[in-house]
């Protein structure tokens, strides 16, 4: 097995529950302020109708339904021992405080289930919300998400996500108060972005203390907002190896207790409709291994001391 120079959360759950843990994702049939009106409409520029990374699950059936048949579908593929119930698509903490306890209670009450991974913004983290999370990461192994994408208000506003990065730092440092472990969401390849800003979102993130991080690479959907600029030109994708070495950038600025949750992101090629090597998952992963052994560095590397 190839030595791993990051600090990988598929490592943590294997220290934390002694055996292979998948998340299972789950859609809650919640939307976004940035899609009903409240701060914008029409969402992310590169979010579909359903979500971003919504794919595959079934919307149709109830919370602990959509469990069993994930479940069902990742024990026969990677033979899981636990699981992670993953409310992923839209914010799901966007909803009154008794509706999300149901939710969530109901996640964890189906056998196997071992904890909770909760995906939302940083506009929907009320106080009431966060009274609420603050229970889980007591009672249940717990990971709020928090989608940031950049540390750069001119590509936030781009992105039409309705926030701006002083609004993540608030909602970070108030989660933190309350001990709950909170992932930020990064995309690598934003329109307008140079590898220093991406890199200056990496510093961000050190010097904030955010426990964990997930990195995206920027890909195309169809029917969403940044299809329309990718074709008359005005997006384009970053090609396979600058990805590579750009994560590597990242990561070597990346306090090395931050837990790594992703490298690069996933996309169903009936949907996809840029960059091809998207679908080459598990040789991007490899060829970020092979980069941090060529380079000799790791996760935290050029972090002063």
């Amino acid at each position: 097995m190839t030595e791993r120079r990051y600090n990988a959360f598929s490592d943590e759950l294997r220290r934390v529950f002694g055996c292979r843990v998948q998340r299972v994702s789950v859609d809650a049939g919640l939307t976004c302020p940035n899609r009903d009106g409240t701060t914008g409409l029409g969402g992310c520029i590169f979010c579909g109708g359903r979500g971003s990374g919504s794919f595959g699950i079934r919307p149709e059936l109830g919370v602990a339904d959509q469990l069993a048949h994930g479940m069902a579908y990742l024990s026969r593929r990677y033979g899981a021992g636990k699981f992670l119930a993953y409310f992923q698509p839209y914010s799901n903490t966007y909803a009154p405080v008794e509706q999300l306890r149901r939710l969530y209670d109901e996640a964890l009450s189906v056998p196997g289930v071992a904890g909770l991974i909760v995906g939302t913004r940083p506009d929907c983290l009320p106080p009431e919300v966060i009274d609420l999370l603050a229970e889980y990461a007591r009672s249940t192994y717990f990971w709020l998400e928090l989608g940031m994408q950049t540390s750069h208000d001119r590509t936030l506003d781009l992105l039409n996500r309705g926030h701006d990065a002083a609004s993540f730092l608030d909602a970070a440092d108030r989660c933190r108060q309350r001990g709950i472990r909170l992932c930020a969401h990064v995309i690598l390849g934003l329109p307008g972005e140079t590898g220093a800003d991406m890199l200056a979102t990496a510093m961000m993130l050190t010097r904030a203390g955010i426990d964990g991080v997930k990195l995206h690479h920027l890909h195309v959907m169809k029917d969403t907002p940044l299809e329309a600029m990718y074709r008359r030109g005005a997006v384009g994708c970053l090609e396979r190896d600058d990805y590579v070495g750009l994560v590597c950038d990242f990561l070597e600025r990346l306090d090395p207790r931050t837990v790594v949750h992703r490298l690069v992101g996933d996309a169903p090629a009936d949907h996809l409709v840029a960059p091809a090597w998207t679908l080459e998952k598990s040789a991007v992963l490899a060829a970020i291994d092979a980069e941090f052994i060529r380079r000799g560095t790791c996760q935290g590397a050029r972090l002063s001391r």
